[in-house]
């Protein structure tokens, strides 16, 4: 399911990229959905998920159905009543949001007052799909994960539909787009109410702060939340800047950050979504030979995808972004700019995966504070790599500045990741596998040969702007093909049997 969902992730962007290009518009549109998915990854998937799932999995455990209905009817209510207040006063407030996030748009008055326009419409987002993410904690503690990661698909299709139906009736075309995302809202959230009440856990609102339960999740968001906000800090000041580059900047850092969320998405983050509720049960039953067995499973299992993918999109960089996206108003210039920052974001692929698969390490056990101060160290780290890789490129007059921030937080994400390593390791919560240099030995060299087999079927950069999208298409899949063939045979050759890996329903 998250597979399909960023498949159609994926044709919403070949939609937007075909219809508005990389233009100072879009550039307003995407910082007027970046706000409300700040508060979202901030307030719901983030600091929220971390603190309400193992809290939930505790009482799942441990109490009562009637203690876990009335856990899931008190979250309901304080959530609900805190998304209400944050949605009034982000609408009211929205002309200084902008200003916060994008102070390069002030110079200009038309793209200002755009994006504040959108953001009126697109912010009440942050309240449905906060809600969706509760509903989706509730099903992935109940091993329900198919609805939570089939939601986003709806955001998607909302979005394409908005494009192409709706915008020209629109004097601003791209105003549909934001009353797409409002109208995606709410119909992801519609969506968690049958499994709800197929569960008998569909919430009655009852707003009690000293609900035990409520506080004992405020007490771990707390740290959590800061914790959330250093990742979506480190987006903001990567916005923050590009609003001040050249116009289309952040459009070029959001293709190339949506193909990087494509892997990550599909092996970070759908185990990390899973290992978690299975992290945190196996804390509560105090099993430590299984929450580390869980660890090394999808480490391996992690490796196995991230390292050749990391390689791969390094190399097919401008091919996919061509197959994908330059057609219409999205231009050879703007599939090349795009390029150079996906070639930075991919060599962090690997970092950002692994810290989706070690921080449930520590939220599991209901530790939130020892991730905040990892990330606060890799927020101060991100700053400082920003000024240095972005200023000198501006002075130089080179034409692409914007690859700077994205090799900034690629060089953040892997120190983040390694701090979360060690700590895992000096609190000795999880040991990796003896045999695990040669697992990683293996995946090295097959990713080397799959390398070659690339460069070798992988015609001139110009000539993919030359062919229609068919041609394209078919010769990316070929190149894919031999590519993933290569891959897992020269695997196959040296002894790995994916058997090996299949041994996560011992831990479940």
């Amino acid at each position: 399911m998250t597979l399909l969902s960023r498949i159609f992730g994926l044709l919403r962007d070949i939609a937007l990229a075909t219809i508005f290009g990389a233009s100072g518009g879009t550039d307003a549109f995407l910082v007027a959905f970046k706000i409300p998915n700040f508060m979202r990854r901030l307030f719901a998937e983030g600091a929220f998920s971390q603190a309400f799932v193992p809290v939930f999995s505790e009482y799942h455990e441990k109490r009562t159905p009637a203690e876990l209905k009335d856990l899931v009817n008190h979250v309901a209510g304080t959530l609900g009543g805190f998304l209400l207040l944050l949605t009034l006063i982000g609408t009211i407030f929205a002309p200084a949001l902008v200003y916060i996030f994008a102070p390069g748009f002030h110079h200009n008055s038309q793209q200002f007052q755009l994006t504040t326009d959108l953001l009126r419409v697109t912010f009440p987002y942050i309240f449905f799909i906060a809600l969706v993410a509760f509903a989706g904690g509730i099903l992935n503690s109940c091993r329900q994960f198919a609805i939570p990661a089939f939601t986003p698909i709806l955001l998607n299709l909302c979005l394409i539909t908005a494009a192409y139906l709706l915008a020209p009736y629109f004097n601003q075309p791209l105003m549909a787009l934001a009353w797409g995302v409002a109208a995606a809202g709410v119909a992801q959230l519609l969506l968690q109410f049958p499994s709800l009440i197929k569960l008998g856990l569909l919430p009655v609102p009852h707003f009690s702060r000293v609900h035990k339960g409520v506080q004992q999740i405020m007490k771990l968001m707390l740290p959590a939340v800061f914790g959330s906000s250093v990742a979506q800090i480190n987006l903001l000041l990567d916005t923050l800047i590009a609003s001040f580059l050249v116009s289309g900047s952040i459009t070029w850092l959001y293709y190339s950050d949506r193909l990087l969320e494509f892997p990550l998405g599909v092996l970070g983050i759908a185990i990390a979504t899973v290992i978690l509720p299975t992290l945190s049960q196996q804390h509560a039953k105090a099993s430590p030979d299984n929450f580390n067995q869980t660890l090394n499973w999808a480490i391996r299992l992690v490796l196995l995808i991230a390292i050749p993918a990391c390689i791969g999109l390094f190399i097919l960089a401008a091919p996919v972004l061509a197959t994908l996206f330059e057609y219409g108003k999205f231009t050879l210039t703007d599939t090349y700019l795009s390029s150079l920052s996906l070639k930075a974001y991919m060599l962090g692929l690997p970092g950002f995966i692994f810290i989706k698969i070690l921080a449930p390490g520590f939220y599991a056990r209901q530790d939130t504070r020892t991730p905040v101060k990892i990330g606060i160290i890799a927020m101060i780290s991100n700053m400082v790599m920003n000024i240095c890789f972005v200023v000198p490129l501006v002075l130089l007059h080179f034409r692409a500045p914007h690859v700077g921030l994205a090799l900034a937080t690629s060089l953040s994400a892997y120190i983040n990741a390694g701090l979360l390593y060690r700590g895992l390791r000096q609190r000795e919560v999880f040991i990796p596998e003896h045999n695990i240099a040669m697992h990683i030995t293996r995946i090295l060299l097959a990713s080397a040969g799959m390398a070659v087999v690339i460069m070798w079927f992988l015609p001139a950069a110009d000539q993919w702007s030359q062919w229609l999208m068919p041609q394209r298409v078919i010769k990316l899949a070929t190149i894919i093909v031999f590519a993933a063939g290569s891959y897992f045979s020269l695997l196959w050759l040296q002894g790995m049997r994916f058997r090996q890996l299949r041994h996560l329903h011992k831990v479940s």
